[in-house]
């Protein structure tokens, strides 16, 4: 990920390590600002079991007067009951200080080991350090992004412009995410920041559109956390004119380009992963149809240990297609792999696995297709492969 990447007019950002961590050198604490109130929107995880901070932000968005995002990571506060809502609510107050704003105009996002109580004594010391450390560079931006890993190997970020009628518009996005994803949202934070003016209804809908075909279409082992939360701030340093018509469709379209690479990086650093894997289902008679084929390969262990082992033991990706629930007959499916077609129309091809095997070993991308001909609905899904150091590192996660 480029380190250089900018945050739009109007935003400042600020990463550093306060001691939540076990080890107090890393970053653990990130601040993303708005100059002015703006509007803000959110997606959050549909678990039932949710962190403290993803009720307290849920609360408050859609809204049209929001300063922050403050997130801490390495400690979820999740399953922590009162006192943890009380710990979530009382770092908004914090920084609301910090800002001379209400606590209502901040939101709050906590990423990390889940059931332990959250350490205010750090909290109070680093949130006046962080609001002091704001700047608009994309060097701020990056250390923000960093202060947001957990697990992750890598901050991931990226922008996108758009040519509006009134000027160039950016929207600008940090993102954490390396295991516990499986969405209808996952373990994963991410914070969209654009400077186009949009009011609270419009950022809801663009950020719900942009969240359905990005976020919500990553799996690593298909588990949903408690801390998800997408959050999207909108609006430059002046209140400025209304973005609307061809240029509101543009920055939606934008949002969602930047969730898209965001989502697609959280993949790609699943920890332990050696493939990113693409899967892209067509010809289905609705989207639920194909998301629910798509979701069903890519959280499955068999399908994802055979990408592991560079092994095109298509068996496995045709038979989890008959258990999703959708009605077709064998005859209906057709099947490609990294371009090679395997399985056409409930037929076996002749296809060289020694060379497709091959292609899967020397390439960290694996490109599963398949195929039906009922209808136009289709869906691209991304998952990873599933390898040892996975199973590794999330057996000695907390201990």
């Amino acid at each position: 990920m480029d380190e250089r990447i900018e945050l739009p007019p109007g935003f400042l950002a600020a990463g550093l390590a306060c001691g939540i961590k076990a080890d107090p050198q890393v970053a653990d604490l990130a601040l993303f600002t708005a100059g002015r109130p703006v509007t803000a929107a959110g997606v959050f995880t549909t678990n039932r079991v949710c962190g403290a901070p993803v009720q307290v932000s849920r609360e408050r968005v859609p809204a049209g007067e929001v300063r922050a995002v403050l997130i801490n990571s390495g400690n979820a506060n999740a399953c922590t009951g009162v006192r943890g809502l009380d710990d979530a609510r009382w770092m908004t107050s914090e920084l609301a200080g910090e800002l001379d704003c209400h606590p209502e105009q901040v939101l709050v996002c906590s990423t990390g080991v889940i059931g332990r109580f959250l350490p205010r004594e750090p909290l109070a010391a680093g949130i006046p350090r962080v609001a002091a450390s704001l700047n608009d560079t994309p060097e701020a931006f990056h250390a923000a992004a960093r202060a947001m890993m957990t697990t992750d190997t890598v901050p991931k970020q990226s922008t996108a412009e758009v040519a509006g009628s009134s000027g160039l518009l950016r929207v600008s996005g940090a993102a954490k995410g390396a295991a516990m994803i499986g969405p209808n949202m996952a373990t994963m934070l991410a914070v969209i920041l654009t400077d186009a003016n949009l009011s609270p209804e419009q950022a809801d809908r663009i950020l719900r559109d942009a969240v359905g075909d990005s976020f919500n279409c990553i799996s690593v082992e298909g588990h949903t956390s408690t801390s998800d939360s997408v959050i999207l701030l909108a609006g430059g340093p002046d209140p400025g004119p209304a973005v609307d018509g061809d240029d509101l469709d543009a920055v939606g379209r934008a949002v969602r380009d930047v969730c898209i690479d965001l989502a697609r990086a959280i993949v790609a650093d699943a920890e332990g992963a050696e493939h990113l894997v693409t899967i892209d289902v067509t010809g289905l008679r609705t989207r639920d149809e194909a998301e629910a084929i798509a979701r069903i390969v890519a959280d499955d262990v068999l399908v994802k240990t055979a990408i592991t082992g560079n092994d095109p033991n298509w068996g496995r990706i045709v038979s989890c297609c008959g258990r999703a629930g959708v009605e077709f007959d064998v005859s209906d499916l057709t099947l490609s792999i990294n371009r090679t077609p395997i399985f056409e129309a409930g037929d076996p091809l002749d296809y060289d696995e020694t060379a497709l095997s091959a292609s899967m070993r020397d390439e960290s991308e694996v490109h599963i297709e398949l195929s039906f001909p009922f209808g136009e609905a289709a869906i691209r899904f991304w998952t990873c492969d599933l390898t040892s150091e996975y199973v590794r590192l999330n057996s000695e996660y907390t201990t």
